[in-house]
């Protein structure tokens, strides 16, 4: 096992693996901005060193601060948490290059899922259920209106290089094609530099379905179930559950098996989640994200397993601490993620906490890095906290969620806690009845967004 990490993130999430590394005896490096130097993660980490200023490209994006800082501390690996460098081939790359360790997947594996279309061919050469669509990068609109009208309309272009939401559009008719090839090329092209897109049938009512896989990067691999994400606001996460209220035992079963054979035929190495809508109990799948996921503690939650734990097992090369027929799902679990920002427009409110106040009790969890006086700056991004509730079984779980939003106090700044006070009042939540479209048609009903 190794010594000493450094924790190249912030927030939360970096809080979060410096508590797996105080429970396992691994001293932490915590890098920070100018404009975190007052951040919860720096003051409970064993170490501290600034990297740069506030700008992200010039602090938690810098390869070279990132790494100095390594060799100034002694840190012999590098814990990327999710977000900023952590699907970053060429970052990887480098730290292998200065002898460090990338406690994560390889820059191959990661380049190979970071291009959609890659990596939609290797899921299908893997046995891996795929949307209908293009084989490949779309060039033309002449092209464009051909694969149209062959898989069928609607359609969905997306970028190659996309995420976020970012370079999509929707093509309900072949009237709409030129508008939406053209609008999700120029997108593209503003937000990642590449304005290649590629084609895919448009469900109508899916859900978002993501399989939480690991691997030992030695040709074994399991599954650990599934996430429910279908709760979106423009393609962004803000309610997940595990176990899937739609998703039976026999379906996960098969799926999960799918997933596990896939990354253990490419010798994939530590955390990873496979992401398929789902419609008419069929799986497509649309994109693998080849790290840590922000809602990872659901999955948490029904195995009883720590998968930060995990991934610096099999980083130090150790064996998983789990098969298999370890896993077996107990009760059911809910995360909420809490956005400092203002309703209804969702637009970002950083600004001082004047009171913090964490619901407890059993089956509750709140990952945040918060605290009384705390200044969230306004050069990151908007999570503030993650509120994670287990329960029995769904009915005990969102009566816990209900019980700990009621406890959760957080002044001095909006947030995005009154959503989900509304959101539990619906009986679609309840019941568990939505897909992936549901919440933006209910803003637009509700909040007028």
């Amino acid at each position: 096992m190794f010594d000493k990490i450094l924790i190249a993130n912030r927030g939360e999430i970096a809080l979060r693996v410096v508590r797996a590394c105080r429970e396992m005896g691994v001293k932490s490096v915590a890098v920070h901005s100018t404009a975190d130097s007052d951040a919860m993660h720096v003051r409970m980490a064993d170490e501290a060193i600034c990297i740069g200023p506030p700008s992200s490209a010039q602090s938690y994006l810098s390869f070279p601060a990132i790494i100095s800082a390594c060799e100034i501390t002694g840190a012999q690996a590098i814990h990327p948490g999710y977000g900023f460098l952590s699907e970053n081939a060429a970052f990887v790359q480098a730290v292998e290059d200065h002898s460090l360790t990338f406690i994560g997947p390889t820059a191959e594996h990661i380049r190979m899922m970071g291009d959609k279309i890659t990596a939609k061919d290797t899921m299908k050469a893997l046995g891996v259920p795929c949307v209908p669509g293009s084989d490949g990068g779309v060039p033309t609109l002449k092209d464009a209106q051909r694969i149209g009208e062959e898989v069928g309309y609607p359609v969905i272009i997306k970028a190659t290089a996309g995420g976020g939401g970012r370079g999509m559009k929707v093509a309900e008719t072949a009237k709409d094609m030129e508008r939406a090839f053209l609008g999700a090329r120029q997108e593209a092209k503003s937000a990642f530099g590449n304005d290649e897109v590629y084609i895919e049938k448009y469900l109508t009512t899916p859900r978002h379905i993501e399989i939480q896989v690991f691997g030992d990067g030695k040709g074994n691999a399991v599954h650990l179930g599934e996430r429910d994400c279908s709760l979106q606001r423009r393609h962004q996460k803000v309610f997940e559950e595990a176990p899937g209220p739609c998703i039976t035992p026999e379906l996960r079963a098969k799926i999960g098996k799918v997933c596990s054979d896939a990354v253990a035929a490419i010798n994939y190495i530590g955390a990873g989640t496979i992401e398929f809508l789902f419609e008419n109990d069929e799986f497509y799948f649309i994109e693998m994200n080849t790290r840590l996921q922000v809602e990872h503690p659901v999955t948490e939650g029904i195995f009883g397993v720590d998968l930060v734990r995990e991934q610096l097992r099999v980083a130090a090369g150790m064996p998983m601490s789990f098969t298999q027929d370890d896993l077996k799902i107990n009760g059911h679990a809910i995360e909420v993620r809490i956005n400092a920002e203002k309703l209804p427009n969702f637009s970002p409110c950083p600004g001082k906490i004047t009171q913090y106040h964490a619901p407890g009790g059993l089956g509750v969890r709140m990952d945040s890095a918060l605290y009384d006086g705390y200044s969230i700056p306004p050069y990151y991004d908007s999570l503030i906290g993650k509120l994670i509730v287990h329960g029995r079984d769904r009915p005990e779980a969102l009566a816990r969620l209900a019980r700990a939003l009621d406890e959760l106090i957080v002044d001095g700044v909006d947030t995005t806690i009154p959503l989900f006070h509304a959101l539990l009042a619906e009986d679609d939540v309840q019941t568990g009845n939505y897909n992936i479209h549901w919440l933006e048609h209910w803003l637009a009903e509700n909040l007028g967004t």
